[in-house]
């Protein structure tokens, strides 16, 4: 975990996670909405079409997706 200014990176390096599935980064934030409001009106494309929204997921944090060109998912998240 690195942070700085209100955001946190979490990276986990899992051999097993990355053969099943893309590999994935997390960011966590108290600006959820600027960070998705700017990415929405500047690079849109970046928006993961399976969770290009900010949502409410079970676990009570708030998060959206990004993906980028070499299908890394990035996911942005404020709890």
């Amino acid at each position: 975990m690195a942070a700085k200014d209100g955001l946190a990176t979490f990276i986990n390096q899992s051999k097993e996670f990355t053969e099943k599935d893309r590999p994935e980064l997390r960011l966590q934030t108290d600006n959820i909405e600027e960070i998705y409001n700017k990415t929405k009106a500047t690079l849109p494309v970046l928006l993961n079409p399976n969770g290009y929204k900010i949502s409410l997921i079970p676990c009570g944090a708030r998060e959206f997706k990004l993906l980028d060109e070499s299908g890394v998912c990035i996911i942005v998240q404020k709890w």
